[in-house]
């Protein structure tokens, strides 16, 4: 239709369409948003469907999932800048970027999400010739997107050429300043310099660290599918054995000790808790109650016996695997409280050494508590020894031997808990 104005006017002669070809018009424009959007399932994923109170976290951790909402939905309200998520696997990063997503898609403005593998596999495949899109016309149509979502930087190959194109696509758009949101589960300080350097300029980036657990793999209770604490719930502070009537008045006191260093450490994880003694004095029983303590206390904990560990990492290998080995191995050296039960009765092959160099390395420049029991210091590889005693000397952690008899099941279990090694009524 043509609207009835004088020549000059800015309609006259102009085809109009009518309010149904409008709609008409608006629902085909929304649709090739949502095809070049490449959000495919993640529609789904919106701030209405994200749950900001968590699942059984503290107070703490309830706190700072809101805080990443709330600076997600201010996002989603008017782009401006980087916006940068960081956090583990399951934390909900993913969730919240699709949400600022499909908040700008619904006001019918234009947004490209991809994850960095696929936008790199995007990238390559079209140096094929049968390729209909060519390679610049696909990293145009990436790098000037009014709004780039890049979910899961770092889990990309590190090639050369992967890196490179990835600063390219980086510097352009932090010098032209295009809005961008990114989500990784690494440290920032382990991205490739020159990326880092773009992603942590204040001027430009707002970074959000997010703190919550994988909900999925219901670590909020203390567990993961290579968590064994579930089977070891009935290992407590008040079910300990203090075997008040079995061991002699120094052995006593070390016990004493050992529980008392154990108590503290629950009630505050801080830097590495290492408990030496041979089988049956109770190493075994305290490491668990740390860690049942804390899960009590809404925070989660990873208990594994070092073998078992090795032996899931190993299992990632596998073609059936349905568990990558970075991530497990990302589960492994971020959990907040980490529990290595027997170190020293692994196998001692190069590739074990060096895992588990690897993970305490990890953690002892992260400064990550973490508790560790074993037999013998003579039976631990000399890197892993080195790392356990510079935390002790740094004063960021402490080294307990129990040099006291294994237990041999004499008295009463209640009245040993209830008194100190010295009689005195605990």
């Amino acid at each position: 239709m043509r609207y009835d104005v004088p020549p000059g006017h800015p309609f006259f002669g102009r085809a109009i369409p009518c309010r149904c070809k409008q709609a008409e018009i608006r629902a085909r424009r929304q649709a090739e948003l949502h095809r070049i959007s490449n959000l495919g399932l993640l529609r789904r994923q919106r701030f209405e469907t994200f749950r900001p109170e968590g699942i059984g976290l503290n107070p703490q951790k309830q706190a700072n999932l809101q805080h990443a909402y709330q600076v997600c939905r201010k996002y989603a309200e008017t782009p401006q800048g980087w916006l940068v998520l960081v956090g583990g696997y399951g934390c909900g990063k993913t969730h919240l970027a699709a949400a600022i997503a499909n908040e700008r898609l619904d006001r019918g403005e234009p947004v490209v999400f991809v994850v960095v593998p696929d936008l790199l596999d995007h990238l390559r495949a079209t140096f094929n010739p049968a390729n209909p899109v060519t390679y610049d016309e696909r990293f145009e149509q990436i790098k000037n997107a009014p709004l780039l979502i890049l979910d899961d930087l770092g889990t990309q190959a590190s090639t050369p050429w992967a890196q490179e194109k990835l600063f390219q696509l980086l510097n352009y758009r932090y010098n032209a300043q295009l809005p961008t949101v990114i989500t990784t589960n690494h440290e920032l300080d382990e991205i490739e310099p020159r990326l880092r350097s773009r992603l942590v300029d204040p001027n430009i980036s707002t970074i959000v660290t997010i703190l919550a657990p994988d909900y999925r793999q219901g670590i909020v209770h203390g567990e993961n599918d290579l968590s064994t604490l579930g089977l070891l719930k009935h290992m407590t502070f008040q079910t300990f054995d203090l075997r008040a009537l079995e061991l002699d008045p120094a052995a006593r006191e070390r016990l004493w000790q050992a529980v008392n260093a154990a108590k503290r450490f629950a009630q505050e994880p801080s830097g590495w808790l290492v408990l030496v003694g041979p089988y049956g004095v109770g190493k075994t029983h305290l490491a668990a109650a740390i860690a049942n303590q804390r899960v009590e206390m809404g925070d989660p904990a990873i208990f594994v016996v070092v073998p078992d560990l090795l032996d899931h990492l190993r299992a990632t290998f596998s073609p059936h695997s349905m568990v990558s080995y970075d991530k497990r191995f990302e589960q492994i050296r971020r959990a907040p409280l980490l529990v290595l039960d027997d170190l020293g009765t692994h196998s001692a092959t190069p590739w074990a050494q060096e895992k588990l160099f690897q993970l305490f390395n990890y953690r002892y420049m992260a400064q990550l508590p973490t508790v560790i029991t074993l037999n013998d210091v003579e039976d631990v590889e000399p890197r892993l020894l080195e790392r356990m005693m510079e935390m002790k000397y740094v004063g960021h952690g402490s080294l307990i031997e129990l040099n006291i008899p294994p237990y041999r099941g004499r008295g009463d279990v209640r009245g040993r808990w209830r008194r100190g090694p010295r009689g005195k009524s605990e």
